[in-house]
């Protein structure tokens, strides 16, 4: 289990929500709660570092979601359960009742 970005009992959860391409639906390999490339959108890296820690992390993840402005991150309470939907490669943040989706 990869370490997660937390601040004040909530979950870093990277998503993208302009139209065009997602980064966390568009690749099962992706993980939408990974830490450093939640840190380096925290920290506002230029948009060619952060497509190059993403490819060395995830070598056959579609990187177009951070290629468009709008890469942003949702935070989520510690222990919630949410998804992404994705829709045109605008993907949205939902959480969830106990029974359902991820846990953050």
């Amino acid at each position: 289990m990869q370490d997660k970005l937390e601040r004040d009992g909530k979950v870093a959860v990277v998503y993208s929500p302009g139209y065009g391409a997602g980064w966390s639906t568009w690749s099962d390999e992706v993980d939408p709660t990974d830490k450093d490339i939640a840190e380096a959108i925290d920290k506002v890296v230029t948009k060619e570092e952060l497509i190059s820690l993403a490819k060395k992390k995830y070598p056959t993840a579609y990187t177009g979601g951070l290629e468009y402005d709008g890469v942003s991150i949702a935070w989520v309470p510690k222990g919630t359960r949410y998804y992404i939907e994705e829709y045109d490669g605008s993907e949205q943040v939902h959480i969830l009742d106990e029974n359902f989706g991820r846990i953050a």
